[in-house]
């Protein structure tokens, strides 16, 4: 995630990360400015033909075009915000947890191999939400190998398994009671039903129909506005008919980069840096 001042408006305006849409779009652009070109000059210089009344047409079609963006790109923000609100609770989930184990556990030892499976929990989220978990993300614990936390395809739950067994094995040895177990039963609850939700955005993309409908009527769209725009407009119609590529278009690639918002892109989650908090705020708690 791209960290900035949402204040320094001059340098926004003239900045060009890589994750900008006119530096993604370019090539389209200049595309739609050579095909405008053609289509003016056959139309003008070569046929000379006119078709009329057709910008009242692409204002009726781009009013439409325009809900249908607006409606798109409320549902990619809304996805991007509930994946935001869900590793907030991963956040609070893994503090309270951490708070409430602390004074509950004396022994040094199996108080570091809870945290460090806490992390790791964490951390095989992160990576499950991506590509997947590889070794190097997992650390060992005196009890665990990483081999062991990645015997199973999903490799959160297997270690989300280990920390509920380490805490039932501190209820049977009589270290905790049954109302200390209710006590931190919410803050287990919450780290498995988040790891759901998370997998419910990223395995539920927007419907391919919606999606392929919505690229067609842009494509339409502005691919027909050369035809009815010559004549009033002339050449000055390559450069409009570009501009209104780059603005649509790229609302759509926007929708289509936070709609998963788990990634590594410039407008994804930061969950590496909320990952390393909760790692440092456990060693701080836990010891």
């Amino acid at each position: 995630m791209v960290i900035y001042n949402p204040k320094d408006w001059w340098k926004l305006i003239f900045a060009f990360h890589k994750s900008d849409t006119f530096r993604i779009m370019l090539p389209g652009i200049l595309g739609m400015v050579v095909y405008s070109t053609l289509i003016i000059f056959l139309e003008k210089d070569v046929f000379d033909v006119s078709f009329k009344n057709t910008t009242s047409i692409h204002s009726l079609v781009g009013f439409a075009l325009s809900m249908l963006l607006v409606f798109r790109t409320n549902t990619a923000y809304e996805r991007w915000w509930e994946g935001r609100k869900l590793w907030g609770g991963f956040v609070n989930s893994s503090r309270n947890l951490a708070f409430k184990l602390n004074p509950m556990i004396t022994d040094k030892v199996i108080k570091t191999r809870i945290r460090i499976l806490l992390v790791n929990y964490l951390n095989a989220a992160k990576e499950q939400l991506r590509k997947g978990v590889s070794h190097t993300d997992l650390q060992p614990t005196d009890r665990y190998s990483i081999a062991d936390m990645m015997k199973d395809e999903h490799v959160p739950n297997c270690i989300l398994k280990y920390i509920h067994i380490e805490l039932y094995e501190l209820l049977k040895n009589g270290t905790f009671t049954q109302e200390q177990m209710l006590y931190i039963n919410a803050e287990l609850q919450s780290l498995g039903d988040n790891m759901g939700a998370c997998e419910r955005i990223k395995k539920t993309p927007i419907p391919y129909s919606y999606s392929i409908f919505l690229k067609k009527i842009i494509f339409i769209y502005i691919a027909s506005m050369p035809f009815g725009f010559a004549m009033e407009f002339g050449y000055w119609t390559a450069p409009i008919v570009a501009l209104l590529f780059y603005v649509f278009a790229s609302i759509e690639l926007i929708a289509e980069e936070i709609e998963d918002p788990f990634g590594t892109d410039a407008n994804d989650l930061p969950t590496d840096q909320i990952t390393d908090t909760i790692e440092k705020n456990l060693e701080e708690i836990l010891g």
